[in-house]
């Protein structure tokens, strides 16, 4: 049994019209939202053995701000195939992560990432979570999924979502 973490950069700033989407910053609300998620995951031991994360400077400092609240240091994969990434994209980035990693944690963007936890969620997924993540996968927002496959054999459909946790439950 592994354990897949989808994580959702925090929240972007959108202050400066002038910079590339690829470069923008956390806002002040995503720079509060990220350690609060790095402590939830430390507190239910949720403990990526790998990180998968986008480039972009946004996913970059969630991560930062993510790890830092983690007991122990995490290997971390910028993978340039996340931003901008459809459902497909993220689910072979996830197939061609190492076998041994026993907890996998993705880093973000919508609407690929919140696209890639609906397919993903099969049909031993917790009914309530479900509508939680088909209601809204917010910025910062954190869904994770157990999975019974490799991570090679990982498929649309065969992971059983279990939680779904917004930045807004924690405060």
């Amino acid at each position: 049994m592994k354990q897949l973490l989808l994580l959702r950069h925090a929240k972007s700033s959108w202050d400066d019209p002038a910079l590339a989407d690829f470069d923008r910053p956390l806002a002040p609300r995503g720079l509060k939202a990220a350690p609060m998620m790095g402590r939830e995951l430390a507190r239910r031991d949720w403990l990526p053995d790998l990180a998968l994360v986008s480039p972009a400077l946004r996913t970059r400092e969630t991560w930062r701000l993510v790890s830092a609240e983690l007991p122990a240091r995490v290997p971390v994969e910028f993978a340039e195939g996340l931003f901008d990434a459809t459902a497909g994209d993220i689910l072979a980035e996830v197939q061609q992560a190492i076998a041994s990693a026993g907890c996998l944690l993705v880093l973000g963007h919508n609407p690929g990432l919140e696209d890639f936890a609906r397919r993903l969620a099969g049909p031993r997924s917790d009914s309530g979570t479900l509508r939680k993540l088909e209601e809204r996968f917010p910025t910062g927002a954190l869904a994770r999924f157990v999975v019974d496959d490799n991570w090679a054999d990982l498929a649309f459909g065969t992971a059983r979502l279990t939680h779904c946790i917004r930045p807004k439950d924690l405060d």
